[in-house]
């Protein structure tokens, strides 16, 4: 069984993609459980993380097995600050729960910045609106559909 968030689904046929969405009654809700449940590398999951950069929000796309650097995102931008966004902001921005955001096909636009390790891959796994829905795709399609700008925005060791 096959379950798509409606948002999601809409910006699916808005895009002219049909994506093999796969459901995960375990969940998919951390990049450790998407990988664990699709039997990939942590790295090939892509984590949809929003912030706030000077109040206003930003969609970060990370590998599953890397953090971001708030700094790094903040330089990127050019802001004064930023933050993690709470609950509330990723929902009203996206219109998805956290855990379930997909790297497009939100509510509102938004800025959006790719970290490169995702190109490392031939293939990346992205929620699909749900914390129990992932999608596959090639890392530059992904990237090219979420409007985002590649931003080395990596925490390092």
């Amino acid at each position: 069984m096959t379950t798509t968030h409606p948002l999601f689904a809409e910006a699916l046929v808005r895009l002219g993609l049909d994506l093999p969405v796969r459901t995960f009654p375990e969940g998919t809700r951390t990049a450790a459980d998407a990988a664990a449940a699709i039997g990939c590398e942590l790295g090939q999951i892509v984590k949809s993380l929003v912030f706030a950069a000077d109040g206003v929000p930003v969609l970060v796309l990370m590998d599953g097995s890397s953090r971001v650097d708030v700094e790094a995102v903040r330089r990127e931008l050019g802001a004064g600050k930023v933050t993690r966004a709470d609950a509330a902001l990723v929902r009203e921005t996206t219109g998805y729960a956290i855990g379930g955001v997909p790297p497009f096909g939100h509510r509102t636009r938004t800025r959006v910045l790719a970290d490169p390790g995702l190109l490392d891959h031939e293939a990346v796994w992205a929620a699909a609106g749900t914390p129990h829905s992932v999608f596959p795709m090639a890392p530059k399609e992904l990237i090219e559909h979420a409007g985002a700008v590649v931003a080395d925005v990596r925490e390092r060791d």
